[in-house]
């Protein structure tokens, strides 16, 4: 992280989570019964004329009652989110820029800021029942990080990475193995316990921490569900970085220097 503290002090943006289309739902149409009396009184053409008028308010109604393609769904902020993990994980065409304006005046000036229950308009193309089986299975998935690092990854730094990008290829956050070692590198030569103690960050009580030197609002702000709470973790750390870095710069392989 940044000397210069660029990044620092987001407030808590969230990264569980709802949604409900905010379409046409189904409608019922009640029609009128046409008897004998109103037949009698209207002589012979009367059937012809009612069968004509009742197909036109059936049609109306199958029209009404069918739901439109593309409609816009209402999406629930949950912890751990971000607008470029909404934005993939509902194909928005323009990505998180164009949910971003999309949602300018819920979200407000700071795009990297988003909280836990807030409503967001998604414009995408993914149908509500294919993101909720997508989430049940993500969830699932992550039900047991701790096991899956044991039998996967080496408690070392190339298993960090790895573990790392597995993760963030679920939630659908950009970045490379080498991007990450490269700023890993500089940032705290592998040593995942490393902290800053004389940066503005430090002088503020929020030191940068771990691998890729995270301060602890930004951590918070950015964190993966899924991931171990701890800063010093060191696949949360790198984790909570990649997410953090793909809202500001588009993907942790775009910083080359303090962020």
């Amino acid at each position: 992280m940044p000397a210069k503290g660029k990044h620092r002090r987001p407030k808590k943006s969230p990264i569980s989570r709802g949604m409900a289309v905010a379409g046409t739902s189904g409608a019922a149409l009640a029609l009128p019964l046409v008897g004998a009396t109103v037949a009698s009184a209207a002589g012979q053409s009367a059937p012809a004329a009612t069968s004509a008028h009742t197909a036109a308010h059936v049609a109306e109604a199958a029209k009404t009652a069918a739901p439109q393609a593309g409609t816009a769904t209402t999406y629930s902020v949950v912890k751990g989110d971000s607008l470029s993990t909404i934005a993939h994980e509902h194909d928005v065409d323009g990505g998180w820029k164009a949910l971003y304006q999309d949602n300018k005046k819920a979200v407000g000036d700071n795009p990297r800021v988003i909280r836990p229950g807030q409503k967001l308009s998604v414009d995408g193309d993914q149908k509500p029942a294919k993101s909720e089986a997508k989430k049940a299975s993500t969830e699932e998935k992550s039900a047991k990080p701790t096991e899956a690092k044991q039998a996967s990854y080496p408690d070392n730094l190339d298993g960090w990475i790895n573990e790392a990008l597995s993760i963030m290829k679920e939630k659908g956050i950009p970045g490379s193995y080498d991007g990450i070692h490269r700023n890993i590198m500089r940032e705290s030569g592998g040593d995942p316990n490393a902290q800053n103690g004389w940066d503005i960050n430090a002088q503020n009580g929020t030191p940068s921490k771990g691998l890729l030197q995270v301060i602890q609002p930004t951590f918070d702000s950015y964190h993966v569900e899924g991931t171990s709470t701890s800063l010093t973790d060191p696949v949360a750390n790198i984790v909570a970085a990649c997410n953090y870095a793909a809202d500001r710069y588009g993907s942790i392989d775009n910083v080359n220097g303090p962020y």
